[in-house]
């Protein structure tokens, strides 16, 4: 039976009548309100058409134009309300397709050393660590690796369209400025299987790194945020492949290239990593090579082991494999360190308001005195390097983290000079989204 035109009116007047709450509850929702607006549509259009044929009397109190404005009304009031998105913790933006995910936190540390600090960061830079019997380490208190981001996906016909953009306050420079700027961390658009922008470096093993306090974590993996052109092809059938072009290395002038696999299963992860780059030195150039291994497995529904390897020559940003020495110039000739990277990682969720990790990391070089690297570069590079960390978070409320770890490493040089590190790092963190 079709609705005359007293029904349609009040129908109108009511949902316009709607307060504002109970138009932005959930999809769903408004869902339902649009095929509610589609068919006062289509029954007004109808109506119209009737009426051009053979002209009616208008319905009592309302003219088709007065509750077509009113239908109108509705349709602004719904393009105005809040609509959840694809991404979780996202919403639509009025009248788009696209949703976007606002996200970050605020954080403050506190670190104390109970031997010597090393210069040039707040956070652990083992590779510095003075050498010797220290105990004049010193405290330090910091908010600069507070952050914020955002992320949108808007859908098209062969996928979704995402994009990035992430900065905190922890920017790089020499010892006598201030960190505290703004920094870039990720910047990227990715579609149809192709990334182009800022972010992690294809090499680094983001799934199997563990979990840390100390904002810069366990040397002997990569750590690195180039700018990139990298293309996925995923057979869930088979495996992940991803290949990059990757910022070139400081000072270099060719990109630097990387092929990768992942496989995933029921169990864990794994996945192979190469790597060729260039490296070079007061206008002489080398390149080297890298390869890594990565694994995580399950070992509970709450207990995770991890663990990867690098080998890498050289590393001119010290990013690839964090630890290892800077190439060096011997005359004509540029001399790269021949690296091993291991960590491992053992993380465990006690309970939604509990987790810890515990984690090594360690390097060494494959050089030793008298090598022609080593009597390029100096006694005082370094030949090992370990450190360990435990840490805890505990969430006392909802979106409010209290982070505490303690962390242990030692330095060792090739002529055997050491230096020792000990250190508590306290954080409290807000996390909004």
């Amino acid at each position: 039976m079709k609705l005359n035109h007293t029904f349609l009116a009040l129908m109108a007047a009511g949902l316009c009548s709607l307060p504002p709450a109970a138009l932005a509850q959930t999809a769903k929702d408004f869902e339902e309100m649009r095929n509610e607006l589609k068919a006062l549509r289509a029954e007004l259009n109808a109506l119209k058409a009737q009426q051009a044929q053979a002209p009616a009397a208008a319905p009592a109190g309302a003219s088709a134009s007065a509750w077509n404005d009113r239908i109108d009304a509705v349709e602004l009031k719904q393009k105005d309300a809040v609509v959840l998105g694809d991404i979780p913790g996202s919403f639509r933006l009025p009248g788009s397709e696209t949703s976007i995910r606002i996200y970050g936190f605020a954080e403050a540390n506190m670190v104390k050393d109970f031997k010597g600090t090393a210069p040039g960061d707040t956070f652990t830079n083992l590779m510095e660590q003075p050498l010797g019997d220290n105990h004049s380490g010193k405290a330090s208190l910091t908010a600069q690796t507070s952050r914020f981001g955002f992320e949108t996906s808007t859908p098209t016909s062969i996928g979704t369209f995402n994009t990035k953009i992430e900065a905190d306050f922890y920017a790089y420079c020499g010892s006598e400025c201030n960190r505290g700027r703004l920094r870039l961390r990720h910047a990227y658009g990715e579609y149809a299987g192709w990334l182009i922008g800022q972010t992690w470096s294809t090499f680094m093993d983001t799934d199997n790194l563990p979990e840390t306090v100390d904002f810069n974590g366990p040397p002997g993996a990569t750590f690195r945020r180039p700018t990139q052109v990298r293309y996925t092809y995923n057979d869930p059938n088979l495996a992940k492949f991803q290949f990059a072009i990757e910022e070139p290395t400081d000072g270099a002038k060719s990109p630097n290239l990387v092929a990768r696999v992942d496989k995933a299963f029921d169990w864990g992860n794994i996945n192979a990593r190469l790597l060729s780059h260039e490296q070079r030195v007061d206008g002489v150039s080398k390149r080297g090579m890298g390869f890594g291994l990565g694994a995580g497995y399950k070992i509970t529904g709450t207990t995770t082991l991890m663990a990867q390897y690098t080998r890498l020559d050289g590393d001119g940003d010290g990013a690839y494999l964090v630890g290892t020495n800077y190439p060096v110039l011997d005359g004509g000739t540029v001399r790269l360190d021949k690296s091993h990277g291991v960590v491992l990682g053992l993380s465990n969720v006690f309970s939604e308001k509990l987790r810890g990790t515990v984690s090594l990391g360690m390097v060494r070089s494959r050089n030793k005195l008298g090598d022609a690297y080593v009597n390029a570069y100096g006694a005082e590079g370094n030949h090992k390097l370990y450190q360990w960390h435990a840490g805890m978070y505990y969430l006392p409320i909802k979106n409010v983290e209290l982070g505490g770890e303690l962390i242990g490493g030692r330095r060792t040089t090739f002529d055997g000079q050491q230096g020792d590190m000990l250190r508590l790092n306290l954080q409290a963190r807000y996390l909004f989204n």
